[in-house]
């Protein structure tokens, strides 16, 4: 007799509400992202900060963010992932009202840099917790071109919203957005989103979060020392200790049964050029709406508002695409749409170098 294949329960309306819910954390980092680009003329008129300063408030929040990504995946494993994202959003919201009064520079990328230690609960939790939640394939490929359609949305809210606010209120009302957005997270998650573990876990690796942390952060130290002050022993010395910590790190997960993060990975093409593909563009269109919110306002002399709509018509095709691009790898091979969207992306930064002067 043939083996029939086992079936796979589909998602129930409970499910598709717990991924609405799911949706506010990655609303919120999304627009947190885009809307902080805005605020720094008001940031730096208010706190008066340094050059290296200015990049500090924008930059310690992603670094520490990427760099416990890894480690608090593993931690939602063994506690719960749904309470590691209630955890999370709790510390996010406190963080956020305390950075929006922050009285100095250094307590700002203080806080920024808390916020991305609660920051780096949400956005793991969020993508387990959609694999738990949609076990068939075709929903759970829909359910996470939502995630990202969703994470697009909120760079293209970020600029309408804070710049609204920035036109109403001080600089530290874009931090405040965090508050209404979390507390519905903290009242429907419990009811909605289901609890889910690793049932045998791996044991967490302090010495290999200490080394992914020494990897990352004394490297981009490095590179802002560089375009602040030039080479020397104060950028050397840092890079040269994010490099070994950064081979101690590679060297340990190679001999651990069970890495924190298997590098062997980057050893599959498919793999290693994903997560190439998806750094290089992350990398250009951050820089790209960073720079050009500042020339908005800055060379330009547009207002916060003039700024934001300004950026719309570009962040709300990413939406249409990231739908989109589901119904159409059923008819063309997904190598062939990234290396359309590469070429449609290089076209258009090649577009804006040729035709954009400094005063236009």
């Amino acid at each position: 007799m043939p083996v029939s294949e086992p079936t796979v329960t589909k998602a129930a309306p409970r499910d598709w509400v717990a991924l609405a819910v799911l949706m506010l954390p990655v609303l919120l980092v999304s627009v947190d992202n885009t809307v902080l680009a805005f605020a720094l003329p008001g940031i730096s008129s208010a706190l008066q900060p340094t050059a290296a300063q200015q990049l500090w408030i924008i930059d310690i929040y992603p670094l520490v963010l990427a760099g416990l990504l890894v480690a608090m995946g593993s931690l939602g494993d063994r506690i719960g992932r749904r309470r590691l994202l209630l955890v999370g959003a709790t510390g996010f919201a406190a963080v956020s009202v305390a950075a929006a009064y922050a009285p100095s520079a250094e307590l700002l990328v203080t806080a920024r840099g808390v916020l991305g230690f609660f920051g780096a609960m949400l956005m793991p939790s969020t993508l387990s917790l959609l694999r738990n939640i949609f076990l068939d394939a075709a929903q759970r490929r829909l359910a996470i071109a939502i995630w990202a359609s969703c994470f697009a949305a909120g760079a293209a809210l970020g600029p309408i919203v804070g710049g609204f606010l920035l036109e109403h209120a001080w600089w530290g009302s874009v931090f405040l957005l965090a508050v209404p957005v979390l507390i519905p997270l903290l009242v429907l998650a419990p009811i909605f989103v289901p609890e889910s573990k690793d049932p045998n876990p791996g044991r967490i690796d302090v010495m290999s979060i200490a080394l992914s942390m020494l990897a990352l952060a004394p490297i981009v130290f490095a590179i802002k020392k560089i375009a602040d002050s030039g080479l020397g022993a104060v950028v050397i010395v840092p890079a040269v200790v994010g490099v070994v910590a950064l081979v101690a790190f590679v060297r340990r997960q190679l001999r651990r049964p069970n890495p924190m993060l298997d590098v062997r990975l980057f050893r599959v093409p498919t793999f290693s050029g994903a997560v190439a593909v998806n750094l290089l563009s992350v990398v250009s269109l951050v820089g790209f709406l960073f720079f050009v919110s500042q020339h908005l306002q800055l060379v330009l002399g547009q207002s916060p508002m003039e700024a934001g709509l300004s950026l719309v018509p570009g962040l709300a095709v990413m939406v249409v695409a990231g739908m989109s691009v589901v119904a159409l790898v059923r008819w063309v091979q997904p190598s062939s749409i990234i290396v359309c969207a590469l070429l449609l992306s290089a076209t258009g930064y090649a577009l804006v170098f040729l035709l954009a002067s400094p005063s236009a």
